[in-house]
């Protein structure tokens, strides 16, 4: 069988994963939404010196969480927060609300998206597609200090 003539792929290329580079990133959210990381990662990468390998972040916290998402329409991060939010409403008879009423729902976001990320780095870049941004996305009403572990494996200059 033969492979379809609408795919295509660079050669191969391999490098020595001899460098792990680690930080933290604390940001400060405003209450629920989402908070564009992308531009903190990217600058993470170059500090690091990275060429090829990848990135890796993982936030500290079950009530926040991590995705990758367009960024160029503001309605597409809307949207999203009125599914989650229909998804997990406030008022949905959940027992556990030591925190508050919107802390039961926030553990439930956070299972639905994800705490941990993995981007490729190429040529000492975020391998991220046109319209793709990382976000922190904050399920809690209240501003929360996060943290999110950055940490790139891979070769450096």
């Amino acid at each position: 069988m033969t492979a379809p003539k609408s795919l295509s792929r660079t050669a191969p290329s391999a490098v020595s994963a001899t460098t792990i580079v680690s930080s933290l990133l604390t940001v400060q959210t405003r209450g629920a939404g989402f908070t564009d990381l992308t531009a903190e990662v990217a600058k993470f990468v170059r500090d690091a010196g990275a060429r090829e390998g990848a990135v890796m972040l993982f936030i500290r916290h079950t009530s926040a969480s991590l995705t990758i998402q367009e960024n160029a329409d503001p309605t597409v991060l809307a949207d999203l927060t009125t599914a989650l939010n229909r998804l997990a409403p406030e008022n949905a008879g959940w027992r556990h609300d030591t925190e508050g009423p919107d802390d039961m729902p926030a553990h439930i976001k956070t299972m639905l998206t994800a705490t941990s990320l993995q981007v490729p780095v190429l040529q000492g870049a975020l391998a991220l597609g046109t319209w793709q941004a990382i976000y922190l996305v904050e399920h809690r009403a209240r501003p929360h200090r996060r943290e999110v572990v950055l940490q790139f494996i891979g070769s450096v200059d």
